[in-house]
């Protein structure tokens, strides 16, 4: 917050795992992102294509990023790096102690050092929340994305240009992550239109209820069928033809 210029601050991160973070960073204060491989002579080196002379330098790992720290000390430019128990100290001016290992772990410690820098630029203030979630800084797979791409354009539930907007198809999806399971039919069920009325004649009773009433069994017609006599003695019954004794 010192520097008046973001972008002669340079955050580093040769590890996957960072390279996301520090692109967040850079795009919310203004650094200069060295995501990936640091290019050798990149600090010392005119000629070099990548050269840049930045007055600080925020390092994710020093054991990944030991050739940005020792160009940085041949041109006594000051080395902010988290480090973990096993990182090495030499050419480090400030090391924060975090975990530098854990790819959720160093997205949320460049999200808290990306905040921390707006609030004490007066971007906003520390009584309000930062809008951006932690979730924009985590590290994603891309080939984890693109088997998820894969499904999704599998059961046909690709939508605009944003991939938002989409139309999803019950019976796609469900046969591509069931392959087993029946579609259900085009357009969906309509129940109300199935279950009618049920106390109307033809669905239940004998014609006796009106279209819309219920049966009326005190104004005659046939009397129901009587109950069967729970004392009947089977002894009274016929053997069945060809049949043994029990």
């Amino acid at each position: 917050a010192a520097i008046e210029n973001p972008a002669d601050v340079a955050v580093v991160a040769a590890r996957p795992y960072g390279q996301r973070a520090v692109l967040k960073f850079a795009h919310h204060t203004g650094a200069a992102p060295v995501a990936g491989r640091w290019t050798p002579g990149q600090l010392t080196n005119q000629i070099c294509a990548k050269f840049s002379e930045p007055r600080l330098i925020v390092v994710t790992d020093p054991l990944t990023d030991a050739q940005a720290i020792r160009e940085a000390s041949y041109c006594n430019i000051p080395v902010i790096a988290f480090c973990d128990t096993d990182s090495p100290l030499r050419y480090v001016d400030v090391a924060i102690p975090a975990n530098n290992k854990g790819r959720n772990s160093i997205a949320l410690l460049w999200w808290l050092l990306c905040r921390e820098v707006l609030y004490l630029k007066g971007v906003m203030p520390r009584s309000e929340d930062w809008s951006v979630m932690v979730d924009l800084f985590f590290y994603r797979d891309p080939e984890e994305l693109e088997k998820n791409e894969e499904v999704m354009a599998a059961a046909g539930t690709g939508g605009g240009a944003d991939g938002f907007g989409a139309t999803y198809d019950a019976g796609a999806l469900a046969g591509a992550f069931m392959p087993g399971a029946d579609a259900p039919p085009a357009g969906g069920t309509d129940w109300a239109a199935e279950g009618g009325e049920w106390s109307a004649a033809g669905n239940g009773g004998d014609g006796a209820a009106g279209a819309g009433g219920a049966v009326d069994w005190a104004a005659g017609g046939d009397a129901p069928a009587a109950a069967p006599d729970a004392a009947q003695s089977w002894d009274a019954q016929p053997p069945a033809a060809g049949g043994g004794d029990w």
